[in-house]
């Protein structure tokens, strides 16, 4: 966890503002770290912020701690191999081809800088998800590695109170799914203490129509579409 040499410490205050969850503050004259509200984003013991050298960070994280930093440092490599919060297929589909035609993919996000998010929050959205017959969870996903049950959609006990940044829950579903999914989310939604947001993966119709969307939109949600083009240059 990121820590306070408190002997170097003046006490000047330059590293509170740079704490993306506020859990930098002064005490007695010299910075204290909340360990619970603290992501080990890195961001303070990285960027040279103190004058003095006064914070710093320990060579390694025990678990579950490591999660941390894991989730919230894009310099620390997850043990899963991603190098984001998702997977390639959350930027573009012509990475594997997975989202087919009459298949959609969803991403929940939980947790901004002020806010972060618990895995016990994205458990209530893993097990709710679960219940769906047909959901299928992305296996090379972050979170999906703390899932003990997929059929439940429950996550390792150890994890739940672990905080980070942010995290993101990746599912497929077959086009005629979408409304329960989008049940199962407004359902949960209250149950959260984070904030949460919703991507939608579709591929394009030849008329350049997505249907999906008028679906989301005749339920009465909001859609901000958005558009990626592969031009393929890395496949040479």
């Amino acid at each position: 966890m990121a820590l306070v040499h408190s002997e170097l410490c003046v006490g000047c205050g330059k590293c509170v503002p740079y704490c993306p969850m506020g859990a930098i503050s002064l005490s007695g004259g010299v910075a204290s770290i909340d360990q619970d509200e603290c992501v080990e984003c890195g961001l303070c013991t990285e960027n040279a912020i103190c004058p003095k050298k006064a914070l710093y960070a320990p060579e390694s994280f025990p678990w579950p701690r490591v999660l941390r930093s894991e989730f919230s440092n894009p310099h620390c490599p997850h043990r899963t191999g991603v190098t984001g919060r998702g997977t390639e297929e959350m930027k573009t589909n012509d990475v594997t081809g997975r989202y087919r035609f009459g298949k959609l993919g969803f991403a929940v996000e939980l947790g901004r800088p002020g806010t972060g998010a618990r895995f016990r929050d994205m458990e209530k959205v893993t097990m709710a998800l679960a219940k769906i017959p047909g959901v299928h969870f992305e296996e090379k996903n972050p979170v999906y590695a703390l899932i003990e049950d997929p059929h439940s959609g429950k996550m390792r006990d150890d994890v739940l109170d672990e905080k980070v940044l942010s995290g993101i829950v990746e599912i497929m579903i077959d086009e005629a799914q979408l409304p329960d999914v989008l049940q199962a989310l407004k359902q949960v939604e209250p149950t959260l203490d984070t904030v949460c947001s919703v991507d939608l993966i579709s591929r394009v119709q030849a008329d350049g129509s997505i249907p999906a969307l008028d679906v989301v939109r005749k339920l009465g949600y909001y859609v901000s579409p958005n558009c990626k083009t592969n031009l393929g240059f890395g496949h040479l």
